[in-house]
Order: structure tokens, then C-alpha cells, then sequence
């Protein structure tokens, strides 16, 4: 699937090829956040921030590319780990400030503590706990500390 590419059923559009990104209310940073859900069982892996340029990157590569504000640089998701999120569907919510990226992650790691999820943590009896394991030691993924991307 092309995101960008009209469907050739469609005789409606008569745009510029970038109009899409114009309907997102971009915060004051010119960011909006994206959520990365699972496309096969719906489970939220992580939440990263987009500006213009790195959204149009995914939508035209089909692979989830992030904007870094630590590192103020567009993030190439896997680039240092492997652990790539191939983008099945981009979804806007209703108030147009909010994207979801439907993505098939590489290798079962989103987080770059190791584990599946960066959603790891559940308040129970008023303190976090840590409900999912690490799959793999992120010095083992990273080389060393301090070098993962968020």
C-alpha cells in the first residue's frame, strides 16, 4: 500500500501531494504525538513525537521515522538496534493532533529498555511495577548505555 499514492477509484482529489499534512494541528514545536500499536493484536508499544518531515517519511517509506527533541534530529526507528516498526496504516484522531502508526515491529523490541512495550510499568497498590520482561539487555542491543534513541 501507497499512502501517498491516490487510489485510482478516486476522482475527488485534486491536491497537492503534502495537503494531508496541513489538516494536523502541530503543537507550538511544530510536533504532534504518535502512538505505535501493534497492527496484529492492538497492544500499544510506544509513544514518540513527529514533526512534519519525519511523518511525510513515513507515509512515503512505509517505516516508522520519529523526531528525536533530545537529539534534535529526525530518529529512523531500528537504526541503531534493528528493531524497525514497518507502518501498515497511519491513523489521525478526531482532533487532528494525535497520530497512530499501525506498525509491524522487528524483531518483538519497541523499547529501548529491551522489552516489547515502553507501556512496561502498571500503578498497583499506589507504586509502579514492571509487568513485562526485558527481552534483551539493551547494552547487548545499544553497546552501551546511553547510546539508545530516545
Amino acid at each position: 500500500m501507497d499512502f501517498l499514492k491516490p487510489d485510482a477509484t478516486d476522482t475527488t482529489t485534486d491536491t497537492a501531494p503534502t495537503d494531508w499534512l496541513d489538516a494536523i494541528k502541530w503543537d507550538d514545536q511544530g510536533l504532534i504525538p504518535a502512538i505505535a500499536q501493534d497492527q496484529a493484536n492492538g497492544d500499544i508499544l510506544m509513544m514518540a513525537w513527529m514533526n512534519r518531515e519525519a511523518l511525510e517519511l513515513t507515509a512515503r517509506e512505509q517505516r516508522a521515522i520519529y523526531w528525536s527533541r533530545s537529539r534534535n534530529k529526525l530518529w529512523r526507528k531500528g537504526e541503531s538496534s534493528g528493531h524497525v516498526q514497518h507502518v501498515s496504516e497511519i491513523r489521525l484522531d478526531c482532533d487532528a493532533d494525535v497520530i497512530v502508526l499501525k506498525v509491524d515491529q522487528v524483531g518483538g523490541i519497541a523499547c529501548h529498555t529491551g522489552r516489547r512495550s515502553c507501556f512496561f510499568s502498571k500503578l498497583e497498590a499506589g507504586h509502579w511495577v514492571a509487568v513485562e520482561p526485558v527481552l534483551k539487555d539493551p547494552d547487548a542491543i545499544y553497546g552501551h548505555s546511553g547510546d539508545s534513541p530516545s
